[in-house]
């Protein structure tokens, strides 16, 4: 395999990465923590064969970034791992896993394999402009799993004059993460957003954050729903909540693009905000990105549980900004008490 070995050299072995991990905290094989899989990866460029096991160390990273934010020598495993799968795949080596995600993007443009129409919960198309400054990027986790939230978040962004786009695609993040070629979804998603005439695309994922500022043409600004309500908080009439809550922050929106405080300035507008044990730079992850939680359910809803023994006790809602961390949190045993950003500010908004 032809993978950048200057790169992976400059990992010195040290072992930081140890530390902190997510996974290697739960599972404490060498494989599955940073150097571990940069070791594999130096392996594979001397002719390691892929077996299974060689698979399940590097599909076993979230992509966190935790590890590259501690990293004494400046490595970027997330983006060496997100190499590696792309070479595999492109050998045809994969796990079944990975196999069923693609094949159901790549078939409905969705990562369920729905075959509903993505826009179900909307129910007034005649409310949608065909031309507009801002687009809403609902993204699939809203569009079929967590649809109050897209309804809540199009309810604040249409204010502003936001609309969605006709026939939105997944944004391609759950393939470029797992090593997949997103191009087919990245054009089309393009070419509707042009066709508007958007200027600026607004989204309420963390991941469909990453892709469409990172992965797509510079052609629009990207902005998260957070970023876009803690510039316009004050024209909400918000009315402040007698509630205790704390904020999870989701790895793509935090470690990945430094959006730590535009969140925090919407909820403190609203109530009370009591930090996590780990936070900001040092959050840890909820286990759910990189294809983990498709690919190894258990081993990231057991991350999601380690990621709970951080909320203070006492508090109203765990508060995110990521449709996937909020399914892991819930699953793990948090149930209702996770909410997404958008869903505190409709609550203050519909007690003016």
């Amino acid at each position: 395999m032809n993978l950048d070995l200057k790169a992976i050299n400059q990992c010195v072995r040290c072992g930081t990465c140890r530390t902190f991990c997510p996974v290697f905290l739960e599972s404490g094989w060498e494989s599955a923590n940073t150097r571990g899989r940069i070791m594999i990866l130096k392996g594979l460029t001397c002719g390691l064969q892929p077996d299974r096991q060689v698979l399940d160390s590097i599909n076993t990273c979230t992509t966190c970034g935790i590890c590259t934010e501690n990293c004494p020598a400046g490595v970027n495993p997330p983006e060496m791992i997100e190499s590696a799968r792309r070479q595999l795949v492109s050998l045809g080596k994969m796990t079944g896993e990975q196999a069923d995600l693609s094949r159901n993007i790549f078939e409905s443009g969705n990562t369920f394999g729905e075959s509903s129409d993505r826009l179900s919960w909307f129910t007034d198309r005649s409310l949608l402009a065909k031309k507009a400054d801002y687009v809403y990027f609902v993204g699939c986790m809203n569009s079929y799993r967590y649809t109050k939230t897209a309804a809540n978040t199009f309810a604040l962004l249409s204010r502003f004059g936001a609309t969605m786009l006709p026939a939105e695609q997944c944004c391609g993040s759950p393939l470029l993460r797992t090593g997949f070629d997103a191009s087919r979804f990245v054009d089309e998603n393009c070419r509707q957003i042009a066709e508007m005439g958007a200027s600026t695309v607004i989204t309420g994922c963390a991941g469909c954050y990453t892709t469409l500022k990172k992965s797509y043409p510079p052609n629009f600004l990207v902005l998260s729903v957070p970023e876009f309500l803690a510039e316009h908080i004050s024209e909400l009439e918000i009315k402040p909540l007698d509630l205790t809550v704390t904020y999870h922050d989701p790895c793509h929106l935090g470690r990945h693009n430094q959006i730590y405080e535009q969140p925090r300035q919407v909820i403190e507008a609203i109530c009370r905000l009591e930090e996590m044990k780990t936070n900001r730079k040092d959050a840890r992850c909820c286990g759910g990105g990189g294809g983990v939680r498709a690919g190894y359910k258990d081993l990231s809803l057991q991350m999601a549980k380690k990621r709970l023994e951080d909320v203070p006790e006492g508090v109203d809602y765990i508060v995110t900004s990521c449709p996937l961390c909020i399914r892991n949190l819930r699953d793990a045993g948090a149930g209702e008490k996770v909410i997404d950003l958008v869903d505190l500010v409709a609550m203050a908004v519909r007690q003016k």
